[in-house]
């Protein structure tokens, strides 16, 4: 990094670095990383592009510069994530929320459009972002977010607290529905659905930085879906649907999965890519 710099002038320089290094999205991940290192949002790059950086936001700025360079996303850096509107904090332990799992509040929320006071129930619970911003769209509802991994339930509970919905959630430690006692209005989850074997050949950004707990999925990635569908039956209120997101190719298999534990998948909700994202399952009598 130079030894003076303008805002404007180091987003146009980084956001050419990482464009020549091959990074997606240079040029948004260049502003996030200048305004991180300058403690400015982005009206104040645009009212105040000539201002000059200070040595030590140039040291921070240039310490970022490395990081996303060597393969590590914005979010780990910033060590916050936008999901659904919201800011999530994220750490190591925890699987960095993704765009293409909106689809999954999309579909709950309309599910319990006719629900009083829903009950839910998130499994492998993660950042707590799933529930969390479906108890932030519904006031009334109350919920419980479930994760075998103790530091995550941590995160979870911050991300509550902060998002103001911590009165309203309850998070535990377990393997998926094991101890769990329902009946509960929706279950929902995005579960490690990625083949054991694969995991090598994902992103960078993601074999190197997401938990492997969050991703491993087993041999054939469906380990964590046959421990669900085994207990949605008896979890689910006579009028509750699962919505269960999908890794990709994945929505046969856990389709008949579903079917031999009893429940009925009344459809499979694509992404904004086209990509078959969200299964939802009910009671064979919903």
């Amino acid at each position: 990094m130079s030894a003076k710099l303008t805002r404007d002038h180091a987003f146009r320089m980084l956001g050419w670095r990482l464009r020549d290094a091959g990074i997606d999205n240079a040029s948004l991940d260049a502003r996030l990383l200048v305004q991180a290192s300058c403690g400015c949002n982005e009206i104040d790059m645009i009212r105040e592009p000539g201002k000059m950086l200070s040595d030590g936001e140039i040291e921070i700025l240039a310490g970022f510069e490395s990081r996303r360079l060597a393969g590590e996303p914005v979010s780990r850096i910033l060590g916050t994530r936008e999901f659904w509107g919201l800011e999530f904090r994220v750490t190591p332990a925890t699987l960095d929320p993704r765009p293409d799992s909106e689809t999954l509040i999309e579909t709950a929320l309309k599910l319990l459009s006719a629900v009083d006071k829903p009950s839910l129930l998130d499994l492998g619970t993660g950042t707590g972002c799933l529930l969390i911003a479906l108890l932030h769209e519904r006031q009334d509802a109350v919920g419980l977010g479930i994760d075998l991994d103790m530091e995550t339930l941590e995160i979870a509970q911050e991300n509550a607290r902060n998002l103001s919905v911590s009165s309203r959630a309850t998070f535990r430690h377990g393997r998926w529905a094991e101890g769990l006692v329902g009946p509960f209005d929706l279950i929902i989850s995005n579960p490690p659905y990625i083949p054991a074997s694969d995991i090598e050949t994902l992103s960078r950004e993601v074999r190197g930085f997401d938990p492997v707990l969050a991703l491993d999925g087993g041999a054939d990635g469906l380990d964590a879906y046959r421990a669900i569908a085994l207990a949605l039956p008896s979890l689910l209120s006579v009028r509750g649907h699962a919505v269960i997101e999908l890794g990709a190719g994945q929505g046969d298999a856990v389709s008949a999965l579903c079917v031999a534990s009893g429940l009925k998948v009344s459809s499979i909700v694509s992404d904004l890519g086209g990509i078959p994202r969200a299964l939802v399952a009910s009671r064979p009598d919903t």
